[in-house]
């Protein structure tokens, strides 16, 4: 295991080599690209221990603003891009030496961002893993707003209620949205990787702030109308879609990316929601070292 950092003109990023470089090696290695925007890698380390069982490389890197890496907590919110998180992704797997041949595995935000780089058809990609991810936010927003009409009457009036006076940074909204977030994004008690993410982007959340907004699914930042499902049929690697069976990525979510990418497979995990490689391990470790092994030929 090593951590180093990738120096560039915005700040260091701060990454985890899991296993060799070795160009030559058998096995494709793959970077895992972590949610949010700015939660940082630790609750993919449960992930990441998964696909190693393999003895597969595998890198870990907490992207610009967020975890380990450099913060800038006085960027302007219009600093945040998607462009500036792409061509972050593409300097790291530059200065790993594996741009001529890697996968991606991102989850949430993460396979947003794998797809907006497949998109591109860079040549060294041979295929992807997509975990929880939609790719229209308006799509997203409209099945979280189905998902919160099922949600206890009086907690849909809390959230409404502080979301129209702007006080979301309350206990009270905290509570509301947690009881969201149990149904939805994870539904088994948070191992000490998740726990460590969430208590990171608490303590820095600029960039979920600046992109996102105060929470999953009331989303008011620059991604609120961000949609390439019509640029998705560029994508032309193997494509693993993934999600748990309670995802707020739904399964009309995840249906028009499935549609979209030519050949792509979709697996949902039972008994999951929004992180099934924490919440059903074996069956997320079974369906996604199945497929990178196919990758690798």
């Amino acid at each position: 295991m090593t951590d180093s950092g990738m120096v560039w003109e915005h700040g260091e990023t701060w990454f985890r080599v899991l296993g060799g470089l070795d160009p030559g090696a058998d096995q494709v290695p793959v970077v895992l690209l972590h949610g949010g925007p700015g939660a940082p890698h630790d609750y993919l380390e449960p992930a990441a221990d998964l696909v190693r069982e393999t003895g597969r490389t595998v890198v870990l890197y907490d992207q610009l603003g967020c975890g380990s890496s450099t913060h800038l907590r006085d960027a302007p919110a219009d600093f945040w891009t998607v462009g500036l998180f792409k061509h972050e992704l593409a300097l790291l797997l530059g200065h790993l030496g594996i741009s001529p041949r890697y996968s991606l595995l991102g989850q949430s935000w993460g396979g947003m961002l794998a797809m907006e780089h497949a998109i591109d058809r860079p040549a060294g990609l041979v295929g992807m893993v997509v975990a929880d991810s939609p790719a229209s936010i308006p799509l997203w927003v409209a099945e979280a707003d189905r998902l919160r009409a099922e949600l206890p009457p009086e907690v849909e009036a809390t959230l409404r209620q502080h979301e129209a006076a702007g006080s979301t940074g309350t206990a009270e909204y905290t509570a509301a949205v947690q009881v969201f977030y149990d149904r939805h994004l994870c539904r088994v008690p948070s191992p000490p990787p998740v726990a460590r993410t969430d208590a990171l982007l608490a303590e820095d959340p600029t960039v979920y702030h600046a992109m996102n907004g105060p929470s999953e699914f009331h989303c008011i930042g620059s991604l609120k109308d961000w949609d390439i499902t019509d640029r998705l049929h560029r994508i032309d690697v193997p494509t693993l879609l993934v999600s748990g069976r309670y995802d707020e990525a739904t399964p009309a979510v995840v249906a028009p990316v499935h549609d979209a990418i030519a050949g792509s497979e979709w697996v949902v995990i039972e008994d999951a929601s929004h992180m099934p490689h924490v919440e059903q391990p074996e069956a997320f470790r079974d369906v996604v070292n199945g497929f990178l092994a196919r990758l690798d030929h």
